[in-house]
């Protein structure tokens, strides 16, 4: 997801300004709140693989799984926002949401993952292209990990002593294809709306190809019962 605001004070509103730096640099706030954020969501998908009774379960599996699914799905997402922003002279960081947070952990604990649990604030952009392209980045980054996950399920099934990984690694590539087509709804600040507004013909193209794919990992994933853990 993709917010903005007027200067690094954060307040929160669609303004337009000059670009401001032309590098990718962090700060320990934003270290902070993408580390918080990202413990949670492993939190989360934790609960999505043992339900809330996950610790009689194997809980290093679901920890190493949702850990990787989480920085891949979710830190490498804003991350992507954050330096296509910042490498277009704007200022950008990430700042958690503690009511995003907590909504995720409570529909994670019924089933159903609502991720939500910030958003890169960017600065000064004003134009609909730098919009549309930022926003994009992160959903991209998604579903490339989404398709190299894929590709490792492939070929993990070709051995037999690691065939049994295989739905493990799926599951990963589901949670990315998951996070790039929610972000990509072209409704609010969600990441569809902005690339939508820059780009009708690429954000359709887009999001079949997202939801295509998310549609598919999913079956194999869930209704095939290919999982591993």
């Amino acid at each position: 997801m993709g917010w903005t605001s007027s200067s690094p004070a954060y307040r929160y509103s669609y303004t337009v300004g000059p670009p401001t730096v032309h590098r990718t640099s962090t700060s320990r706030t934003e270290v902070l709140h993408l580390s918080i954020a990202y413990l949670v969501l492993t939190f989360d998908i934790m609960l999505l693989l043992g339900g809330p009774y996950f610790f009689t379960g194997p809980v290093l599996v679901y920890l190493a799984i949702g850990a990787s699914a989480a920085l891949t799905g979710f830190v490498a997402h804003e991350m992507a926002h954050k330096v296509v922003a910042q490498m277009s002279g704007y200022w950008a960081e990430f700042r958690l949401s503690p009511f995003g947070l907590v909504l995720s952990v409570i529909t994670a604990a019924v089933g159903f993952l609502f991720a939500a649990p910030g958003a890169t604030m960017i600065g000064g952009m004003g134009s609909v292209r730098d919009w549309g392209r930022t926003s994009l980045a992160g959903p991209m980054t998604n579903f490339a990990f989404a398709l190299a996950f894929t590709g490792a399920a492939a070929a993990l099934t070709a051995s037999v002593t690691l065939a049994y990984a295989a739905g493990t690694v799926l599951f990963i590539g589901f949670i990315n294809t998951w996070f790039a087509t929610f972000n990509m709804i072209p409704v609010g600040p969600l990441d569809g709306a902005k690339v939508f507004r820059w780009s009708r013909t690429t954000w359709a193209v887009c999001f079949v190809a997202f939801a295509a794919l998310a549609g598919s990992l999913g079956y194999f994933v869930y209704v095939a019962g290919v999982t591993s853990f």
